[in-house]
């Protein structure tokens, strides 16, 4: 304790040391979610061009080398020295926190970045910068290190074109996970995309490795965005109301107003705000203007139409908003948001502008339109008398001591710590399961909850069929946080971890869908604050030689018996006389069941057409792109986007040959496989074994010198396996109900072995999507999503 705390102990950090020493303050986290937010501030950056009127097209490129490129057609960043700085601006931009355009009102009216720390953070964050600039006819680069300028900037060439490009190498030293996910970065520029559509903003991006790219133009702005997310709904009005005003707040300053509303025949809201094209998910004064504004013209509209009845239940603010799907995009000069993350907006005055707005407009949408008037309010009078009704059934169930925040149900296992942050709900699949659980666990700080069969699908249910549902209510009385809207509260949540632990079967996963559903469209905020987990139980365990371990999955069985059979084993190709053994033969193998894994998720797929068949059709290494194969037709295969588009076109929208069409998502995986194959001197006709003279191997396994000959490498594997399963004993596992409790602990329940996913909500929008297409009443949705996803197949079963 000697230790002097004087002026030598406050430490200044210079320049962007802050951000890499803290980078969670910026960014979120240095995580999933922290890394493609360094996208997101890039790609900010060049909407905010567009927002000003100079940009028409960005570009994202997820590279081979693991960067990501933004790529705009705008302005192009200053490059001139700084009048105080000294320095070209581009270089203060990059290197200086709250640096940038957007404190100038006269640079950008309005903007997403707003404190200048986005684009600078990204530099401090990555390993690498490149920083290239089309301005004035030239083209302008420097680069930098951890924040750090490497070069100067400079002229490297001449250019027609205008705009920036900016490269981003994460630093793997601040993040724990530096691969960028297509779809994530997709979701948020489509969603980009829509909110820009009437600016004439076309979004594209592209990821060479796995052929993927798509491009987002949608010249009806928030229409398109309604349509989106309506696409899998029911509405009751076909007409949209668009709402899109310009006016200033009391300093002068402009604010836009941009709505598009629809309702559907859903039990839910579904609103989606933004700001200056951010994502408020936490909402804000303009949510909350928006609500009050619809309330007062839809309540006012009921009543000058004489729709309400005295005696009748009286809709409420919820009920009129049962059904609703609207985007409220509000643009003003300066936004004030709770966090550099920008999640809640606190502007006061705000929420009276948006609120009279949506009044004063809605009213003469509703005029104009007396139909849609009177759906909507007949749906709210329909949710008001099944809000009374639920009402009823909450008392009554609250009666019974299910929804008291005291009792608990009798099926719980309950925990003994008190400590709600180190405890755990285990939610499992019937009593046969909950026993052995109840056996396993270690009853200090895990809590058990056996449930009877599945549970009700909340997304096609109200609420009053809701809360009659048994084990829905056990499920509310266990969590302790009550239930709806003013009842629910997070901070009554009595543990700090709910895992949902099924059968790893379609069972098991068709009630963790059902939970899923219910957490989501009910509980919310657990998903939002990862709350919610999926428990990985085994389904095999493998013993050899005194030494067991547990396995998830049928891939994960192949791969380790493979990994028995190639300890001690020899493979020879019988023309060639090339051995492989040890490394050489794990690499071989290792690419064998990779490509075994394409063909089996192939055939399953796209019947019709063998793997043998389509390998083959391979012209210069490349592997074809899409398939049409007709009715009694010979398939035709092709390995360009835009020829098999101009085919499609072709076709029609209506033509029935357009079912016979397929994309292959996985041909650049196999055509690295195959690469592979070739750079051990291996070719397709060796896997395949068809070529006279080709394919034949002979194999020896445990040091032994009598080999087996197999014709074909998918062969070899199939002999390596089943010469495997001879040394070792395996048990598969049906259901949790069938291990013992200390298998039970040591594969799935003990903190230190087992593996738990964390549930994350990362975009509300196709989130809702998902599951309005997989668990909403509509049919045909789902069929289109399971044709579309087939190929994707990975663990059937049938």
């Amino acid at each position: 304790m000697t230790k002097i705390y004087d002026s030598s102990s406050i430490q200044v950090l210079e320049g962007l040391e802050a951000v890499r020493k803290r980078p969670a303050m910026y960014i979120g986290d240095t995580l999933t979610r922290g890394l493609h937010h360094c996208v997101f501030e890039i790609v900010d950056n060049s909407v905010d061009e567009a927002l000003a009127g100079y940009c028409t097209n960005i570009n994202v490129e997820l590279n081979e080398d693991g960067s990501v490129s933004v790529t705009d057609d705008g302005r192009g960043i200053p490059v001139d020295v700084h009048p105080t700085e000294g320095v070209p601006a581009v270089e203060v931009i990059l290197c200086k926190l709250h640096a940038g355009g957007k404190f100038d009102k006269d640079s950008y009216k309005v903007s997403g970045g707003l404190h200048g720390v986005g684009v600078s953070c990204v530099n401090a964050l990555a390993k690498i910068l490149k920083v290239e600039i089309y301005r004035d006819g030239k083209v302008y680069e420097q680069t930098f290190m951890r924040g750090v300028k490497q070069t100067e900037l400079s002229v490297s060439g001449e250019t027609s074109k205008h705009g920036t490009k900016i490269t981003f190498f994460p630093d793997e030293e601040i993040f724990e996970t530096t691969e960028f996910s297509y779809e994530t970065l997709s979701k948020r520029l489509r969603e980009m995309a829509f909110l820009m559509g009437r600016s004439n903003l076309i979004i594209e991006i592209s990821e060479p490795t796995s052929d993927r790219r798509d491009e987002f133009h949608y010249p009806n702005g928030l229409d398109d965005f309604i349509a989106f997310i309506n696409e899998n709904k029911q509405p009751i009005h076909p007409k949209l109301i668009s709402i899109n005003v310009e006016t200033e707040d009391s300093e002068g300053s402009p604010v836009s107003v941009e709505v598009s509303l629809q309702y559907n025949d859903t039990y839910r809201e579904d609103v989606h705000c933004f700001v200056n094209n951010i994502n408020t998910t936490e909402g804000g004064t303009h949510l909350s203007g928006f609500r009050s504004g619809l309330t007062r013209a839809l309540n006012g509209y009921a009543k000058r139409e004489s729709i309400l009845k005295p005696k009748e239940v009286q809709p409420s603010g919820d009920d009129f908003r049962e059904g609703l799907a609207a985007v409220l995009s509000v643009k003003l000069a300066d936004p004030q948001f709770e966090s550099q993350t920008k999640i809640k907006l606190g502007n006061r005055e705000i929420e009276g502008i948006v609120s009279s707005i949506v009044s004063d407009q809605l009213n003469t949408a509703l005029e104009e339109n007396p139909a849609i008037g009177k759906a909507i309010v007949n749906k709210a009078l329909l949710a008001a008398r099944a809000r009374e009704a639920a009402r009823r059934q909450r008392d009554i169930v609250r009666r019974k001591g299910v929804l008291a925040s005291g009792s608990l149900p009798g099926k719980l296992a309950d925990c003994q710590s008190k400590q709600r942050d180190e405890t755990e709900l285990y939610i499992v699949e019937g009593d046969s399961a909950g026993g052995t659980a109840k056996s396993a666990r270690d009853r200090v700080f895990q809590a058990i909850l056996p449930l009877r069969g599945k549970i009700l699908n909340v997304e096609k249910a109200r609420l009053d069929k809701m809360l009659n549902h048994e084990e829905i209510q056990i499920l509310i009385q266990a969590m302790g946080t009550g239930f709806g809207e003013g009842d629910f509260d997070i901070e009554k949540l009595r543990y700090g971890k709910i895992i949902i632990m099924t059968d790893a079967d379609v069972d098991g996963s068709h009630i963790r869908t059902l939970l899923l559903t219910f957490f989501y469209r009910q509980m919310e905020e657990l998903v939002r604050n990862r709350r919610i987990y999926i428990a990985v139980p085994p389904l095999y365990k493998l013993r050899r030689k005194k030494v067991e371990r547990y396995i998830v999955d049928e891939l994960g069985l192949k791969k380790a018996l493979l990994n028995i059979a190639i300890e001690g084993a020899r493979i020879e190709a019988v023309s060639s006389k090339d051995v492989f053994e040890g490394d050489r033969l794990a690499a071989l193998i290792e690419q064998l069941v990779e490509l075994g894994r394409h063909e089996e998720s192939f055939e399953n797929g796209l019947r019709g057409i063998e793997f043998s068949t389509y390998v083959e059709a391979a012209e210069n290494g490349q592997l074809p792109r899409q398939v049409s194969f007709p009715v009694d037709s010979e398939p035709r295969f092709f390995f360009e986007n835009e020829t098999y588009r101009e085919y499609l076109d072709s076709l029609g929208e209506e033509s029935t040959e357009r079912l016979g069409c397929r994309d292959f998502p996985d041909a650049s995986a196999i055509e690295s496989s195959l690469s592979a194959l070739s750079d051990m001197n291996l070719s397709i006709s060796d896997y395949l074994g068809l070529a006279e003279g080709k394919g034949r191997f002979e194999v020896f396994v445990d040091g032994s010198e009598n080999p087996e000959e197999c014709v074909g490498l998918r062969n070899v594997v199939n002999h390596l396996r089943h010469a495997a399963e001879q040394g070792v004993d395996i048990q598969r596992y049906k259901g949790l109900g069938e291990m013992n409790a200390d298998q039970l602990w040591e594969s799935t329940m003990d903190p230190e072995t087992r593996t738990l996913h964390p549930v994350v909500l990362e975009d509300d929008v196709e989130a809702d999507h998902l599951f309005s297409t997989l668990m909403g009443p509509g049919v045909e949705p789902r069929r289109q999503f399971i044709e579309k996803h087939a190929l994707e197949v990975r663990n059937l079963d049938v």
